[in-house]
């Protein structure tokens, strides 16, 4: 049965409601931990940012050495970027002692900005195994993960999909283990198109229904194996995204962007419902280049929504 946005988000909602009003986790008792306690976040609505991913090369957990400190990176996404949303990889978030996790997310709270996700990206770990231990080895560390995310005030985490098309019984049965976990802490598992997933444009909702409870997609507009795959697959997977990749390649002096269109990418999440938040994924080994690049994203992302909400309002 096919279920609109609003159904799958509601649904969503109110199962992992009562998974964490049942949990006796550390996260969901605000009174044992201290850094769980905190204003009210930015609206998630229409909002842009950036993958940490994005900053691969540029920067590190305390800066140093012509590096950007992950700790001054919400102050620079708000006075550079006029951007709130930090979506983090674990590639980027190499420390993760408590101490220094409730110093990024204080920076975050100081700045205004909101921490949501975070990209589980650890190399050569497969919870798809048939072998036992190293699939236990995987779910472990990323259970980690979910623990730091946890500690984070994230929303959202995900594993990363493999190349190799897995077992499909193990692997939903190890997703459904990793989101009952994320569950216990408030944390939500996503699904995003990469590696297998890739040349099937319905795999994100076939996925996110076989796991079936605290999981949503995760669309990422450049990872589809092909143009026709590209926008068949974020007309499915959108009407049940809560966050998105806006993932852009090599971008012109105005904005081009010949690989694929970006306009028509937004124009799919809008006409499904989704309404934010859009992160960019982008990157250049030139930081100057980076930041402006992302500018122009943002300015094509802002200028798009008006458009698009302006649409509505002269059409109601």
């Amino acid at each position: 049965m096919k279920i609109s946005r609003r159904q799958f988000l509601q649904a969503g909602s109110g199962a992992l409601a009562i998974s964490v009003a049942g949990s006796r986790s550390l996260a969901a008792n605000p009174a044992a931990n201290p850094a769980q306690k905190k204003t009210a976040a930015p609206s998630l609505k229409n909002a842009l940012g950036i993958t940490t991913s994005s900053l691969s090369g540029h920067i590190t957990p305390r800066g140093g050495k012509g590096k950007i400190s992950l700790l001054d990176l919400p102050r620079m996404m708000r006075d550079e970027l006029g951007m709130t949303v930090i979506d983090l990889n674990t590639s980027t978030l190499s420390v993760t002692d408590r101490k220094y996790l409730d110093q990024l997310r204080a920076a975050a709270d100081q700045a205004g900005c909101i921490l949501t996700n975070l990209k589980m990206n650890q190399g050569k770990l497969d919870m798809n195994s048939p072998d036992k231990a190293t699939r236990v080895k995987a779910l472990n560390t990323y259970k980690q993960s979910i623990e730091v995310a946890s500690q984070l005030g994230l929303k959202w985490a995900r594993p990363l999909p493999l190349k190799p098309r897995p077992d499909m019984q193990i692997h939903i049965a190890s997703y459904r283990e990793l989101c009952d976990y994320g569950a216990e802490r408030n944390v939500q598992l996503l699904v995003e198109n990469y590696g297998w997933m890739q040349s099937d444009p319905a795999s994100v909702v076939k996925l996110v229904e076989a796991i079936g409870h605290n999981v949503a997609a995760c669309p990422d507009t450049g990872n589809w194996d092909s143009e026709p795959l590209r926008y068949a697959g974020l007309e499915k997977t959108f009407p049940i995204a809560v966050t998105c990749d806006f993932k852009a390649r090599a971008i012109g002096p105005r904005g081009e962007h010949p690989l694929y269109d970006l306009k028509r990418c937004f124009e799919i999440g809008w006409q499904a419902g989704f309404r934010g938040p859009w992160c960019f994924e982008h990157a250049n080994k030139d930081r100057q280049m980076l930041f402006k690049e992302l500018g122009m994203l943002r300015d094509m992302l802002q200028t798009w929504t008006k458009e698009a909400a302006a649409g509505e309002s002269s059409g109601s």
